[in-house]
């Protein structure tokens, strides 16, 4: 059987994720009727690789898994495409899965994916740009536009600068020509994201206006600002919880204010699509920390792990 070289799970350590990363040969993508394979030129990190490494979303039996949900790459036709990252799994109970959770990931030479899927590179962004966009980008644009439509307000609060949806968030609204307020614990983090337009807070601090979306990832330790952040009808967003998933708020203010609290998660491929056109004609750019060599993809997870990133990791899948 034909192998290619992939950056996988082989077990599952809470304690110490990378001891669970491989990095070696595995089979070809399954061909698949309706299925493209894609060579990848480059991916990119998301912190969901991490908690794969630590067994959440995954089973033993689905071992080894390729990890990765970000890729772009060469289609069969030769055309150059951003690989969309969601797959129809009816076995799963959100109906879907992403890449690495019921089907091999990107972290490799070549991915597999519904032909559907394949959306097209704009010929103004370069590969290590549209290697961010699937995942941390999509899930940011659809809160703004599709969820948080934020046509309706002039001001956005984000919590949590630094993370790859709020930092997303944040340059897809000043894009926008919003109001962009953007919380951080971390001082040089709130000098990057004002040098890119926001105004940066640190987190609870009392903001001049009230905002008509708040973007929500971190959950327990910022939601009562966003409560309170939030002007009449204003739609909170929330993908995420880092700092915890059960948060206390006063439900006289949801009403009282008749906000609307509301989930979302990743996009559609259409979403997609109208994020590549945006990035291009807006000339809005995702922050790379660094571009790695998929050689070097263990001292990769390495850098996501220690936690001191600002903005995304890619790996070149070149050398």
């Amino acid at each position: 059987m034909p192998h290619m070289r992939a950056a996988f799970a082989t077990k599952f350590d809470d304690a110490n994720p990378l001891s669970a990363l491989a990095v070696g040969e595995m089979p070809e993508p399954e061909q698949r009727d309706g299925w493209a394979t894609v060579e990848v030129r480059a991916s990119s990190l998301n912190h969901h690789d991490l908690w794969s490494l630590r067994g959440v979303g995954l089973r033993e039996q689905q071992l080894p898994m390729i990890l990765g949900c970000d890729a772009a790459g060469i289609a069969p036709g030769g055309e150059e495409v951003v690989v969309y990252p969601v797959i129809t799994t009816p076995s799963d109970p959100r109906g879907y899965s992403l890449l690495s959770e019921h089907f091999p990931g990107t972290f490799a030479q070549r991915v597999a994916v519904p032909v559907e899927n394949l959306v097209p590179k704009p010929a103004d962004l370069s590969w290590a740009d549209v290697a961010c966009l699937p995942t941390a980008w999509l899930t940011a644009y659809r809160m703004l536009t599709t969820k948080g439509r934020v046509d309706e307000t002039d001001a956005v609060l984000i919590q949590g600068a630094g993370g790859g949806v709020a930092t997303a968030a944040a340059l897809i609204a000043v894009a926008m020509d919003k109001r962009v307020y953007v919380t951080s614990r971390d001082a040089d983090k709130r000098d990057r994201i004002s040098a890119r337009g926001a105004t940066a807070l640190e987190p609870g601090a009392r903001l001049p206006e009230r905002v008509g979306v708040v973007i929500e990832t971190v959950g327990e330790a910022t939601f009562e600002h966003s409560m309170k952040a939030s002007a009449p009808g204003a739609r909170i967003v929330v993908s995420g919880a880092t700092s915890g998933h059960l948060p206390t708020f006063d439900l006289r203010r949801v009403y009282a204010m008749q906000l609307e609290i509301l989930g979302s998660s990743m996009g559609t491929p259409g979403e997609l699509a109208a994020l590549l056109a945006f990035c291009a004609d807006k000339a809005v750019r995702p922050i790379v920390d660094e571009v790695i060599g998929f050689s070097e993809v263990e001292r990769a997870f390495g850098r996501l792990h220690e936690g001191d990133v600002f903005g995304k990791i890619v790996l070149d899948h070149t050398r």
